[in-house]
């Protein structure tokens, strides 16, 4: 292996269980909310708001991004770009602001450096939430110099699995799939969409949300098989 590649929540931080991603979402829409109102940017009702929201709260059946930016516009009846484009932190506080990374993160990010095997994240984003905003929370987390390339669906228009993001990943790195260890939560998104291209994957559940699933339960159990290259 020549590189390995991680998904980013509830892989390398906590930000909320799978199950649990309605009521972080419907925080950030009412942080939204809050703002507009306090400034006298919207007049409909807090059940109208509501009831946008349950009409946005999906994603494609064929994986395409469906923009925060667009999502938030519906909702709140706002067309002004620079206004949408100023909403996005605040729908993203209340996510952000609760995540936490895993004791066994940096460990083992610092032991794959010293390998010197090449290091990703490959992630979607909470509504098609821009990747410029992600670039600067893996910032914040302080995860930056550990990372050669840092990947999100928002980039290429398609979530995981779908495989556009993986393949910028790939010509990011200058690796090849069979060279790639990947490593994230969801099977479909994190085992189905990297092996699709050609890699291997590795299964994390950390809350065990699927027992019947082939997993490792922390950083620390990904199997020996990263050899420094050459």
């Amino acid at each position: 292996m020549k590189a390995v590649l991680f998904d980013l929540g509830n892989t390398l931080a906590e930000y909320h269980a799978p199950s649990e991603t309605r009521g972080p979402v419907l925080s950030g829409v009412r942080a939204v909310e809050d703002y507009l109102r306090g400034r006298g940017l919207i007049s409909d009702s807090a059940a109208e708001v509501l009831e946008r929201f349950h009409l946005e709260n999906h994603e494609s059946r064929n994986y395409r991004v469906r923009p925060l930016q667009q999502r938030l516009s519906r909702i709140f009846r706002i067309t002004d770009s620079s206004i949408l484009n100023g909403l996005c932190p605040i729908f993203l506080e209340p996510i952000t602001s609760t995540a936490t990374i895993y004791e066994d993160t940096v460990p083992t990010l610092h032991k794959l450096r010293k390998m010197g095997l090449k290091t990703a994240v490959v992630s979607n984003t909470p509504w098609g939430s821009p990747s410029g905003l992600w670039g600067k929370e893996i910032e914040r987390l302080g995860l930056t110099p550990y990372f050669d390339a840092l990947c999100f669906c928002t980039e290429v228009g398609w979530r995981k699995p779908a495989k556009p993001v993986f393949h910028l990943a790939l010509h990011r790195l200058g690796v090849e799939p069979a060279e790639c260890l990947f490593v994230g939560d969801r099977p479909k998104w994190d085992v189905d969409g990297p092996k699709a291209v050609g890699m291997t994957a590795v299964l994390i559940d950390r809350y065990c949300d699927y027992p019947d699933y082939q997993s490792i339960k922390n950083l620390r159990e990904l199997p020996p098989l990263v050899e420094p290259p050459g």
